[in-house]
């Protein structure tokens, strides 16, 4: 008997690897028999590289690179493929975590070291990338990631802009001539988790600013700059749905690589291998930490469930915690719903439990689905 377990990162406590893991040993306790294939996988965001590294066989790379400021960073990405494809996440490199809170930023803060990433990722002989840009401290439009490709972004003057998006609004034309023509034979796929333009009320500025440390003023200032910004693109490009995805990154990223801009869930399940793991399975486990009426805008367990009801396979979902609407996923494909969190467990204890009572979980939810 075949059971899947293909669960997203449970933030706070295990990877989305770790998590396959713990389910992994509740199903085998509960059936011993059982042939248990894990495929851990992601949304896009936090968690996405290691995820399809594990689920694909792949190997962990890092490069030093530029923080969000400038600061040295060591960054993660994956290879997959043999080597073929590389797996990036543009908050290894420019993304929130990287800064104190008294350290944000969003005028001066640039994705120069995500293009420093990119670079080294090319640098592998790589074919395809595919890149997660949830997470940034940026709001620069890929302006700083264009810089490290080779792009001169300069002012009226023949400058070159400094980093930051608050310099876009001194954006006078883009010098293509330094970016390696390599990059023109690499497919770049972008996973985006929402839907923004590049500029205005639903901007990057206006929705995303503030938690980067935008005060309205500020937010005010980018949104211009983007708007400088989006004239030598072309508002063709900024009005793209994702196009405002990590502080203007998305548009960036189209315009200057030609990325395909797609819902993260789809592109990063289809990626980890999850249709051909469905092949003869007889039942599908998957989670996350939090299970909420928000899970079914493009979270990875839905997009699992969604792909295990096409294939005629049962599916249940493991959660730490479940929110208001929880019960929606029931839409999806999903049969059944199982807590791993005792009631009345504190949070901190749950925490440093989680892979025991992921695992207990899972033996009860597997006993739900196959009626043993």
């Amino acid at each position: 008997m075949k059971v899947v377990v293909a669960p997203n990162p449970f933030k706070g406590s295990l990877g989305a690897p770790a998590a396959a893991h713990a389910l992994a040993a509740g199903v085998r306790a509960a059936l011993a028999e059982a042939e248990v294939v894990q495929i851990p996988v992601a949304d896009g965001g936090e968690g996405t590289v290691e995820a399809l590294v594990s689920a694909r066989g792949g190997i962990l790379a890092s490069a030093t690179v530029e923080g969000p400021l400038g600061d040295p960073v060591t960054a993660l990405y994956g290879l997959i493929d043999d080597g073929r494809t590389a797996v990036l996440e543009l908050a290894a490199a420019s993304g929130l975590p990287l800064l104190a809170s008294d350290r944000l930023d969003p005028l001066h803060a640039s994705t120069y070291g995500f293009g420093q990433l990119l670079e080294a990722a090319r640098e592998r002989g790589v074919e395809r990338i595919i890149a997660g840009i949830g997470g940034s401290a940026t709001n620069d439009g890929g302006a700083g990631m264009a810089q490290a490709l080779g792009f001169r972004l300069c002012d009226s003057a023949g400058r070159d802009l400094p980093r930051g998006g608050g310099a876009l609004a001194r954006l006078e034309w883009i010098d293509a001539s330094g970016v390696n023509p390599r990059w023109r034979s690499i497919a770049v796929m972008v996973a985006v988790d929402v839907s923004n333009p590049l500029c205005g009320p639903r901007g990057a500025s206006a929705v995303y600013g503030p938690q980067k440390g935008a005060t309205p003023q500020m937010v005010r200032e980018l949104d211009s700059a983007l708007g400088r910004f989006a004239q030598l693109i072309g508002q063709k490009v900024a009005e793209l749905p994702g196009a405002g995805a990590a502080g203007g990154a998305g548009a960036g990223l189209r315009h200057f690589l030609a990325a395909r801009l797609t819902p993260g869930a789809p592109l990063i399940v289809e990626a980890a291998g999850l249709d051909a793991g469905l092949a003869g399975a007889a039942a599908v486990l998957t989670g996350e930490g939090r299970v909420d009426g928000q899970t079914l805008n493009g979270k990875g367990p839905v997009e699992v469930a969604r792909r295990a009801r096409k294939a005629g396979v049962p599916v249940a979902l493991v959660a730490a915690q479940l929110g208001e609407g929880w019960e929606a996923v029931r839409q999806e494909g999903v049969s059944w719903v199982e807590k791993s969190t005792p009631e009345g467990m504190p949070q901190a204890e749950a925490l440093a439990q989680a892979e025991r009572l992921l695992q207990q979980a899972a033996g009860r939810a597997v006993g739900h689905l196959l009626g043993c």
